[in-house]
Order: C-alpha cells, then structure tokens, then sequence
C-alpha cells in the first residue's frame, strides 16, 4: 500500500470513528452503520472530484447530502470528517460560492449551520442554463471574427450549434423534471399520511 493510500484509509477510519457522534436532528441516522456511511461519502466525494469539484469541498458536500436533516455545523463537519475548522471552512466557502450549500444562523446561537437543499441539483442544472447563453454569446463573437468559413470558424459554428441544442434540450428536461419531482413529493407525503 502506498504512503497516499495509507494516508486515505488512516483518514476514512478516523472519520468512521467519529461519524457515531450524532446531532438531535440526525436521530435517525442512528440506526445506521457508520462505516457505509463514511464509505458512501468518500467514494462520492471521489466522483465528484474526478468531475472536477475540489477535495475537500466534494467531502464536505457529500457529508452534508449524508445527513438526514442535510443541516451541520462546521464543527460537526470537522468532527465527521476527521479535518481542521480551516479546512471545512474553504470548502464552505467555495460550496457557497457556488449555491451548492446555504449558511443559516443556528437559532439561539452564534453558530452557522450548512444546508444542503433537495433542489440542489436541479438549481445547479437551471444555473448551467446561464453559463450556456453566456457561451453562446461568446462563441457567436468567435464565429464572426474567425469568418464562417474558416476551418477554425465552422468548427467554432458547430460549437455554438451544439450549445444552442443542448440549452433547448435543458429547459425541456428542467420542466419535465419539475413535473416528475412534484408528483414524487406527493406521492411520498401520501405514503407518510
């Protein structure tokens, strides 16, 4: 085994220990094995920094996605994921920047709390949205300054096409997943009445 991967399972055990020490709100969180839960978040965490997300900000955010409320304090943070207040802190801060995560004011306390939100991922596509108009625009300035026929240029224009395709393509999906993701919801407060 090599020194890094020592180094990661040193980490994933520590954090196992730690992952028994549970919030009121997380009481359901109890009943399961600390180890799945600790091994789900690294290997998510892993996925998500292979798609390009910084380390400890992917660790922080699966943590938050693993807790049942979706709500923790830094130090609670920290604790489950066997790392310093400064670092949980940099990847709140980048989570933030990029609406994957909100900061709430503990009631009664000075303390912030972390939310991760159920719509997270449909925020993160309609955001995706904005990004694509904003290339689009970019990539219309390029065909034109590179002359449409150019070879740089249609492949510049195909570019565009592509992009232009895709953002029709993702208001469709957003809708559709709206429609879908409302039926689920009631679906589940049904089964719960």
């Amino acid at each position: 085994m090599s020194e890094q991967q020592q180094q990661s399972a040193d980490r994933t055990e520590g954090a196992l220990q730690d992952l028994g020490d549970v919030t009121p709100e997380d009481k359901r969180d109890e009943k399961r094995d600390d180890e799945a839960v600790s091994q789900f978040v690294e290997r998510f965490a892993a996925q998500l920094v292979e798609a390009g997300m910084q380390r400890m900000s992917a660790r922080v955010f699966a943590c938050l996605l693993a807790s049942d409320s979706g709500v923790l304090t830094s130090a609670e943070l920290g604790e489950r994921l066997q790392v310093s207040p400064a670092a949980v802190s940099g990847a709140i801060r980048y989570l933030s920047q990029v609406d994957m995560v909100s900061r709430e004011r503990e009631p009664g306390s000075r303390r912030d709390r972390y939310r991760v939100h159920s719509d997270q991922w449909y925020e993160a596509m309609a955001r995706r949205d904005n990004i694509l108009t904003r290339w689009e625009g970019t990539l219309r300035e390029g065909v034109e300054s590179l002359g449409e026929d150019s070879p740089a240029g249609r492949r510049m224009g195909e570019t565009l096409v592509f992009f232009e395709f895709l953002q029709t393509e993702l208001a469709g999906l957003l809708q559709r997943w709206r429609e879908h993701r409302d039926q689920m919801r009631a679906e589940y407060d049904d089964a719960a009445r």
